[in-house]
């Protein structure tokens, strides 16, 4: 494989699989779970790109290795694994960085199993600072306990965007890892790992599969912080991705860069209709000129995108629960990233976990709706929406 490859160009090509004998160039599904061993001719044992043993596969399969290869050349990583979810990818993180005595930073809007889980892991002695979503406290917070800095790149519902340049350095100082959740950026505007950032993590789910249809997830480092631990940590627990899904997700990628370019186009034109809708009290959008974190935002992201997903509140709080309820092009359901278009009540779903004082004070209210863009038409998405507002 040619290096420096483009993006677009490794997003098809990026798995790297090409079996000469047959003249297969697509990566098939390795529905198997042993291999031969050791190799009959040889007497040894098979061995991965990577090193480690290929025999089982809740340790390493094809396809799933296919899929980190894709993934690590994506976020110009060394390496990458991936995970039967995105909480299986945060919680073989949590079991290979933390330990007794460990204080985690993050911030109070976080997925909420994220924040529920690392607060769970008290039970071993680990601290959960959860703090305010802006540069300086997360900065402020970082001490010599402090083993784990967690950011989201775009914070989930509510759209907000914090310095990571700023914040890499101070961890850097302090030779703290800085671990990014890139899932609603993907590395096609954001890079984290460019940016100073240790760890990065991705919903498969989402944007990197893009079709609504598989779960998953995945974490991209350099190659000595996955063999030395992680890749230990996901054999013990048993969370490697599954082969189906590892070839979905790459189906996925393969239209990454146009999906997500479309779907990006697509929210800005949204927002900036919500903004002026009469039923409408305020719509988050860091693609809005406007927007209190435009201007960050344009200092990190690429190619003048800034996502898929637009939040706005209703005017009548007490409505939001029924435009739910009246879309039609439109699904009302949880997740983001697909083809088609989704509309999220954030109080009964990704911030239902978080405590409600908290919620208040980070604006999530009953009159908050989140909206995951599609690839439809956009002005059909307008209209839509007109017609639920109304």
């Amino acid at each position: 494989m040619r290096k420096n490859q483009r993006f677009d160009t490794t997003c098809v090509h990026g798995h790297e699989y090409n079996d000469q004998k047959l003249g297969v160039f697509k990566v098939p599904i390795f529905v198997t779970s042993i291999f031969e061993q050791p190799e009959r001719e040889t007497g040894e044992t098979r061995v991965t790109d990577r090193g480690t043993e290929l025999k089982y596969s809740r340790e390493e399969n094809p396809t799933v290795r296919a899929l980190e290869h894709s993934l690590a050349k994506l976020e110009s990583a060394e390496d990458s694994l991936a995970f039967n979810s995105g909480m299986a990818a945060i919680s073989t993180l949590y079991f290979s960085f933390l330990e007794n005595g460990s204080k985690i930073i993050i911030p109070l809007e976080s997925y909420s199993v994220t924040i529920q889980l690392a607060e769970e892991l008290s039970k071993f002695g680990v601290k959960t600072e959860k703090v305010w979503p802006s540069t300086d406290k997360i900065i402020e917070a970082i001490d010599s306990n402090t083993k784990i800095v967690l950011l989201e790149t775009i914070t989930n519902p509510m759209l907000r965007v914090v310095d990571i340049d700023e914040i890499s350095k101070a961890c850097q100082e302090r030779n703290i890892p800085l671990v990014i959740d890139n899932t609603f950026a993907t590395p096609i505007i954001f890079k984290p790992l460019k940016h100073g950032a240790k760890v990065v993590v991705h919903s498969t789910t989402k944007y990197i599969a893009g079709h609504n249809d598989i779960v998953g997830g995945a974490i991209v480092t350099d190659k000595k912080t996955i063999s030395e631990n992680l890749w230990d940590w996901r054999r013990k627990l048993g969370n490697i991705m599954q082969p189906l899904e590892a070839f979905l997700a790459l189906r996925g990628i393969s239209t990454l860069s146009v999906r997500f370019e479309k779907i990006s186009r697509n929210a800005l034109e949204v927002a900036e209709f919500l903004k002026e809708h009469p039923r409408v009290l305020e719509v988050r959008y860091p693609g809005l000129k406007d927007d209190e974190y435009h201007s960050i935002a344009n200092k990190l992201f690429e190619k003048d995108l800034y996502g898929g997903v637009v939040t706005f509140r209703v005017k009548d709080g007490r409505e939001a629960i029924k435009v739910l309820r009246k879309v039609n092009i439109i699904k009302p359901a949880p997740s983001l990233g697909g083809v088609e278009s989704l509309l999220t009540y954030p109080v009964i779903s990704a911030a239902k976990l978080i405590a409600p004082e908290d919620r208040k004070r980070l604006g999530i209210t009953e009159d908050v709706l989140r909206l995951s863009i599609g690839l439809e038409d956009v002005e059909d998405l307008k209209e839509d929406l007109d017609q639920a507002l109304q």
